[in-house]
Parts: C-alpha cells; sequence; structure tokens
C-alpha cells in the first residue's frame, strides 16, 4: 500500500473508533483482557483499531499516559478517542481509546515532534500543547479536563435565562422554581405562566388555541389524566414542579397523540445525599394545602416519599338565556344558578431507586391520587312559548365526582456510555370513577314534587411494556429507536333512578341502566436520526407506526361496529445556529388524537337538564398535520421568541349541540344535548411572540403576545330533520405580563397578569376572561425555607366570562361569574442536611401520550353550567 493510502486508512480508523467501542460494549460489563467485554492492552487495542497501521508507524520505546475527567465533575470519561498527531505533517499517526477509569497510554513511540487530541462525543474536542518524544521519554500528563459541548444535537441553551426559558430542537422547557404566587397552588396555577398555554376558568388546558394536547408528568401518562385533565392538575402541587416543558412538534419517539402537541410537567428530584425533610403549607380564603417531602439517600439506594393534600371552597353563579326551535314553535328557556364548590384534592408518592452496577439502574415508582369533588346546586329555570310561560321548575342538586388512581411504574436502565443507553420500562395505571347527581324537584311554594338520581361508575385500566434503545453514530449524529404496547380498557356502568312527590326511587323506564366495554391495545415501533453539520444545522428526522385494534360492547352483548386502524406518523425537525446567537427552528409532524374517556361515556349526564352531556363510543381518532417556523434570539440582556404555525385536521372530533326530543328521551322542553361526532374540518393558523428581559441584576420581566385565526366546519341537525353543514370563523388575541424584583435581606416580589379573548367555536364564541396576581416571599435563615403572601384578582368581584351558541336550531347565551378573589400565605421549611452528589441518571419511562381527555373539544370548549369551574 502507498504511504498517502494508509494516512486514509489511519484517519478513517480514527473516526470510526467510537462505533467500534460502541460494539464492544454488548459484552458483559467489566469484561477481562481480551474478553467481549473489554479490548485487552493497550497494544491490542491499538492493533483493532489500527489494523495494518501500527505495524507502518515508526517504532521506539517513548511513552505517553494520561487520565481524562470531565471538567465539571472531574468524572472519567470513558472510551475518548485519543489521537497522536505529528506536528510537521498535522496527520494523525497513532491513536487508543481511554478506559473505563478514563486511563489511556500509547507507547512503543518513535522520536518526533507532536501533539495529542481528544475528542468524544457530548465534549469540545481538546488539542493538547506539542510536545518532544525523545528516546527513552516516559510522560505522565496527569488529569486532562475536557468540557462538555453543550451544543451538541442542537441542544441551545439561552445564556443568562437558564432560570427562566430553555429553548431546544423540538421543544420549549418553562423553569418554574422562582414562581412566588404559584406557591400554595397547584400545576394548573404553574401553567397559567408558561408561554403558548393558555388555562381557562374550568382548569383546562389550550396550547395556541387548541385543547387537543397531551399532558404526561416526568414523562409519564396517567389514566387520571386521560379521564380528566384539570382535576389531574389539581392533584399536582405547584412547589414541586421544577419545570414545564411545551413540545410543539413531538418527534417519532413519542406516542403519536396530542393534534397541538405535548406538555410535560417535570417535578423536582432529590440529587442530595443524607435525609431531609420538606414541609410545604398554605391557607387562603379559597384553598389550604399542606404538604409533606421526605427523602434519603445513601450510596447505591434512593428513597422519597411524600403526600399532598389541598381543599377549596368556590362559589359560582350563572345565567342562562336560550331559545331552542321544535317542529314550528319556538321554545324561550330562561335559567339562573348558583353554586358552591367543596373539592378536596390529595396524592401520595413512593419511588425507590437503586444503582445495580456503575452502568445500570433500577427504578420503581408508586402515586397513588384522590379526588372528592361535592358540589351543591340550585337551578331556577323558567320555559316560555312566546311571552307565555309553559313552566317553571327550581331544582336542589348534589354532585359528586369521585376518583382514585393509582399508577406504578418500573423502568431498567443500562448505560453503555455517555448518550449510548437501553432501557426497558413498564407501567400499569388504574383509575376509578364515581360520577352521580342526586336532585330534588321543587315546586313553586318549595314543596317536593320529584326525585332524580344517576349512578355512573367508570374504570379506566392501561398496562404497557415499552423499551427504547439510543446510540451516537460517530461524533455528530444520533439513532433512536423502540417498540412499544398498550393494553387499555374502559368499563362503564350507569343507571337512572326517579321518584314522585313522596321521594321513593325507581328505575326509569326512558332512560334504562347500561353499560360501555371499551377494549384497545396498541402496538407501535419507531425510529429517530439527529444529524448535527459542521455549519450548525440540526436536522432531527423520524418516523412512528402506530396500530390500534379495537373491540366494544354496549349493554354487556351488543357488539360495536369500531373498525381497526393503522397510521403512518412523521415527523421532521430542523434548527438552524445563526450569528449572535440566533436559533431559527422549522418543524413538520403529523399527530393522531384518540378519542378519551369522557367523549365515549354514553351516559346521559343531567345533572343541568337545560344543558346535558353525552358521549359517542363510536367515535373515530382525528388526523392534524402541523407546520411551525421560529426564530429566537438574545439581544444584550433581552431574549425573544418569535412563531408562526399551521395546522389542519380532518374528521376532527368536535362537540356538536342539538335540542332533545322530548318524546324520545323524556326531558323538558328547552333542553340542550352536547355530544361529539368526528364530523370536523379546522384550519388554523397564528403567531407567538415571547420576551424576557433583565432590567437590571434584580429586576426581571417577561411576557408574550399570540394570536391564531381558526376556520371550522361540520355537521348539525337542521330545521326539517336533515343535517346540514355549517362554519364559523373568528380570531383569538391573549397575552402575559410577569415581572420579578429581588430586593434586599431575602426579600422578593412578583406580578402576574394574563387574558384570553374570545375564541371562536363551531357554534358560536367562548367568552374572554382574565386573571392577576401580586405576590411578596421572604426567606428564612440560611434560605431553609419561606414565607410568602399572595392575593389573586382582588380588584372587583371575580371574573365573569359570556359563551355564545348558534346554529339552525338553536341560539344560546350564557353568562358565568366566578367570585374567585383570594388571599393566600404560604410556607415552606426544609429540616435535615444533605450533602451534593452528581446528578443521578436520567431514568427512561413509560410514557402514553395518545388520549384526548375531557374538555378536548377539538378547540370549543363547552360552556358549563354555574359552579363547574372550581380553581
Amino acid at each position: 500500500m502507498t504511504k498517502r493510502f494508509l494516512l486514509f486508512i489511519l484517519t478513517l480508523g480514527l473516526c470510526l473508533t467510537e462505533i467500534q467501542t460502541t460494539y464492544a460494549q454488548f459484552g458483559p460489563p467489566g469484561g477481562g483482557p481480551g474478553g467481549p467485554g473489554g479490548f485487552g492492552g493497550q497494544d491490542n487495542r491499538r492493533k483493532k483499531e489500527f489494523t495494518g497501521v501500527a505495524e507502518e508507524t515508526p517504532k521506539g520505546n517513548g511513552k505517553i499516559a494520561g487520565i481524562l475527567v470531565d471538567s465539571t465533575s472531574g468524572k472519567p470519561v470513558e472510551f475518548a478517542t485519543v489521537a497522536l498527531i505529528n506536528v510537521k505533517t498535522n496527520k494523525p499517526i497513532d491513536g487508543t481509546t481511554s478506559d473505563a477509569k478514563g486511563h489511556f497510554a500509547l507507547t512503543k513511540l518513535a522520536p518526533g515532534d507532536y501533539r495529542l487530541q481528544y475528542s468524544f462525543i457530548g465534549y469540545k474536542n481538546l488539542d493538547s500543547k506539542p510536545f518532544t518524544v525523545s528516546k527513552g521519554t516516559d510522560l505522565n500528563l496527569g488529569s486532562v479536563k475536557i468540557q462538555a459541548d453543550v451544543r451538541t444535537l442542537g441542544e441551545v441553551t439561552v445564556t443568562g435565562q437558564a432560570a427562566l426559558i430553555e429553548e431546544k430542537v423540538d421543544r420549549l422547557v418553562f423553569n418554574a422554581d422562582k414562581d412566588i404566587t404559584a406557591k400554595g397552588g397547584d400545576a394548573s396555577d404553574v401553567l397559567k405562566r408558561v408561554p403558548m398555554l393558555s388555562v381557562d376558568l374550568d382548569g383546562n388546558v389550550s396550547l395556541r388555541g387548541s385543547q387537543n394536547i397531551r399532558v404526561l408528568i416526568n414523562n409519564k401518562p396517567s389514566t387520571i389524566v386521560a379521564a380528566n385533565v384539570a382535576d389531574a392538575l389539581k392533584q399536582l402541587p405547584a412547589d414541586m414542579i421544577k419545570s414545564v416543558e411545551v413540545i410543539t412538534s413531538p418527534s417519532a419517539k413519542y406516542d403519536a397523540e396530542g393534534a397541538a402537541g405535548i406538555i410535560n410537567i417535570v417535578t423536582k428530584k432529590n440529587t442530595l445525599h443524607g435525609l431531609t425533610l420538606n414541609v410545604d403549607a398554605g391557607a387562603g380564603l379559597r384553598a389550604s394545602n399542606l404538604g409533606l417531602n421526605g427523602s434519603y439517600r445513601q450510596g447505591k439506594l434512593g428513597l422519597t416519599l411524600g403526600g399532598f393534600g389541598r381543599a377549596m371552597y368556590n362559589r359560582a353563579s350563572s345565567t342562562l338565556d336560550q331559545t331552542t326551535l321544535s317542529g314550528t314553535q319556538a321554545l324561550r328557556t330562561s335559567q339562573q344558578a348558583s353554586a358552591f364548590d367543596k373539592p378536596l384534592f390529595g396524592q401520595y408518592t413512593l419511588g425507590i431507586d437503586y444503582d445495580l452496577a456503575k452502568d445500570q439502574s433500577l427504578s420503581a415508582n408508586i402515586r397513588y391520587g384522590t379526588r372528592n369533588f361535592v358540589q351543591q346546586q340550585n337551578q331556577l329555570t323558567s320555559t316560555f312559548a312566546g311571552e307565555t310561560l309553559l313552566g317553571m321548575t327550581n331544582r336542589d342538586v348534589d354532585r359528586k365526582d369521585l376518583s382514585n388512581s393509582v399508577d406504578m411504574n418500573l423502568d431498567y436502565v443500562r448505560t453503555f456510555k455517555p448518550q449510548q443507553e437501553w432501557s426497558i420500562s413498564t407501567q400499569y395505571s388504574r383509575t376509578g370513577l364515581t360520577n352521580n347527581f342526586y336532585a330534588d324537584i321543587l315546586g313553586q311554594t318549595g314543596e317536593l314534587t320529584g326525585r332524580q338520581r344517576n349512578l355512573n361508575n367508570n374504570t379506566n385500566q392501561e398496562i404497557t411494556f415499552q423499551t427504547d434503545y439510543q446510540t451516537p453514530i460517530r461524533k455528530n449524529q444520533l439513532l433512536e429507536f423502540g417498540g412499544k404496547a398498550i393494553m387499555r380498557q374502559v368499563d362503564s356502568h350507569y343507571q337512572y333512578q326517579i321518584g314522585g312527590s313522596t321521594g321513593e326511587l325507581v328505575f326509569d323506564p326512558t332512560n334504562p341502566s347500561g353499560a360501555l366495554k371499551y377494549n384497545q391495545n396498541i402496538g407501535a415501533g419507531y425510529i429517530s436520526y439527529t444529524y448535527v453539520t459542521p455549519s450548525k444545522y440540526t436536522f432531527k428526522v423520524g418516523t412512528r407506526y402506530e396500530h390500534t385494534g379495537i373491540t366494544a360492547t354496549a349493554n354487556e352483548n351488543t357488539p360495536l361496529n369500531i373498525p381497526n386502524y393503522s397510521n403512518l406518523v412523521p415527523s421532521v425537525n430542523v434548527s438552524k445556529g445563526l450569528k449572535g446567537g440566533s436559533t431559527l427552528k422549522a418543524a413538520y409532524n403529523r399527530r393522531i388524537q384518540r378519542p378519551g374517556l369522557q367523549q365515549l361515556n354514553p351516559n346521559v349526564n343531567a345533572a343541568n337538564p337545560q344543558m346535558i352531556m353525552v358521549g359517542n363510543p363510536n367515535l373515530s381518532p382525528e388526523l392534524t398535520d402541523n407546520v411551525e417556523l421560529s426564530l429566537s434570539s438574545t439581544i444584550k440582556k433581552t431574549y425573544l421568541n418569535a412563531a408562526v404555525f399551521g395546522r389542519l385536521t380532518n374528521n376532527a372530533i368536535s362537540q356538536i349541540r342539538i335540542p332533545a326530543d322530548t318524546l324520545t328521551t323524556g326531558f323538558p322542553a328547552g333542553s340542550i344535548i352536547t355530544t361529539y361526532q368526528n364530523i370536523g374540518v379546522q384550519r388554523t393558523v397564528g403567531a407567538s411572540v415571547f420576551f424576557n428581559t433583565n432590567l437590571t441584576s434584580k429586576w426581571s420581566l417577561n411576557g408574550g403576545l399570540d394570536g391564531y385565526y381558526m376556520y371550522m366546519q361540520g355537521l348539525t341537525p337542521g330545521a326539517d330533520g336533515k343535517s346540514v353543514t355549517i362554519s364559523n370563523t373568528g380570531v383569538s388575541i391573549g397575552g402575559r405580563l410577569m415581572s420579578q424584583l429581588q430586593l434586599d435581606k431575602g426579600w422578593s416580589a412578583q406580578v402576574f397578569s394574563f387574558f384570553r379573548g374570545p375564541m371562536p367555536q363551531l357554534q358560536g364564541t367562548m367568552g374572554s376572561f382574565y386573571m392577576y396576581s401580586l405576590g411578596v416571599r421572604k426567606d428564612l435563615a440560611n434560605k431553609r425555607g419561606s414565607i410568602g403572601l399572595a392575593a389573586e384578582n382582588f380588584i372587583g368581584n371575580g371574573v365573569t366570562m359570556r359563551t355564545n351558541l348558534n346554529s339552525p336550531l338553536l341560539s344560546q347565551v350564557n353568562v358565568t361569574h366566578l367570585y374567585n378573589q383570594n388571599i393566600k400565605i404560604t410556607f415552606n421549611y426544609r429540616i435535615g442536611k444533605m450533602t451534593f452528589e452528581e446528578p443521578r441518571r436520567k431514568s427512561r419511562s413509560v410514557s402514553n401520550d395518545d388520549v384526548k381527555g375531557e374538555g378536548d373539544g377539538g378547540g370549543q370548549p363547552q360552556a358549563a353550567p354555574a359552579g363547574s369551574r372550581p380553581k
């Protein structure tokens, strides 16, 4: 072979070193010399990596040795490439890799002038100073520190803004640690502060105007989230939230669910040695809470144990004016209602993690959540034909929404080297739901004229198995692939009872008992590839295939003909680092939205007979195509992010509202039934801008505006009994502003405000609403705790929201008033002493992102009856 060809082979060998060590690591850990898990001696290693070259390299008796360590943690860097480069020719002539303890050595070196080049995935290349090897040289370089490269795989950390926001190739991360006014609250209070998100008065979350999202907690799903997103968020204390990740363009690694994207709530994790106990407490006009969280970590074992409870008390009132067309007769209904809510929420967690070996870890978690939502309503309803009063009813209603949920997961992670790992995850999740109401129907003088009772018990169960593998390919590429199986079962049983003036209850013949059994099995596989170019382009492309099989029966033995379906969902994310620290990103993805439990549940919920809710078990999933373009930049002390996006959904799951047919349902004249159908087309385009600036070293200001235009089209019953196509368009604008000020002697203050303009729906417009808060906090000695005071919506008499609905058969105006003024005091304190350790290995876990939650009406939230908006 010619000399030039040999140098080419040598250079190629250096590039392939990392791939070779990757495959070599699949042997038993700690393999002996020459065994499948190791490389043997240094000479043997060099012969494997530079076959055909080492023999041609000039020989001598010089030797160089050292240890490669991480510049931040001081830990050894294993399997890094060490190249010996001739100073005169600037060509590599020899090389090796560091072992499991970071040691490396080059022997039999001929005299000459050389330098060393160190390289490894996740670290910046490092070149040593030139040195001379002479006969008999034995040079020990000691510890060589190499720095992590935060730009690897395109993840960009905004310098100076990491305390608030981080931007990555496929997501935006909002760090919530320093939020004062959310202290003592729950997850919905934190999500109100997050860019691109909106939280309505029900606690339902929207991303860029769509409620078709998936909410995860530490990358894990929960069946309680599938049943009711708003209530699930109330079970998670704000004090335990570290950050919120808004994933507008999920990669193929994530489940294909969530038309608008995924919200991942990351809780605080203990990375300390020792024993500690945290106490978080709060008391206010509308809510009080108490949380206790303990942790113990020593050696290979870590334990966490926590409990949190919150009691709330809310008042609300509403008015309803609607006109319905029944045949040729127009009926007008007027209702005045008031409500008092007394919800209780709690959750208890136990976590265990154990390091089986240096490169293997096992973790297990159990979470138990409970909800006790009790509501008392009073409804005074009058029905008119023209100006003639047809009837008046007065109802006293007791509602009980109760649930208990348990999530258990077991995760195993094997790490081969940085960014190369294999994981196996399992999860069992089960939620029991009870949704009952009990109503007394009173006459005009207050006497009992009738009684009504609805019992609805549901269970939602999931069993998940998942495996994932990722490995670097050379220095600037990452390959990820994996598979997943989900076995989901929904079981709903319901019955109606009625009674007369005696109050004795019997089964209602017009609303017989019923049941729904719904089994859904999902098999999925994905592959994702990330590539970073020398010119700072990052490409993250992938595809995911999901097959869904469904079997369902109604009333125990009536099969429902719901077809199986398969979907291929691609995703493309591209980012480009520009001069001055700016980043340009573009993305495309396709998403699936499967119906959720409440959208499937055929139980007729008539707690308010003027606004009846019933699910549709025959719903099919909807598909959405998303595109996005964004630009972010840091100008002096100000971070700016601007984005435009588009979303197209066919076969959308949409809420429709139709007058009840009293001849077949037995409901009073003027009743409106709200249900779901796959009848919609939705097209949305929008833009958003967000900024964060440090006015001084202790004063920060951040905020943003977002808006979108939506076109909706669907079917609804017409006056002649046939379905007619209706459409609606509208623009919605929202914004937020938050400022934080650090004062002397441990004092700090914060002000926050948010508004959302009217939001278009297929059959009308949902009203605007706003929120604001002011808080101060004082850190205690040694920052072991703090005490704070916050006020929310303290001017005026609460928040009012007006919703308008229109279709060929009905028109409705619903005005809801929530008396949500609040003043609260918060306290937290940490007991115990701990010492820092290296951050724990990030564990893989199950993440089911594929179910549409309650209230996800395709961007068309329903106007709720009075009192249904707990905060």
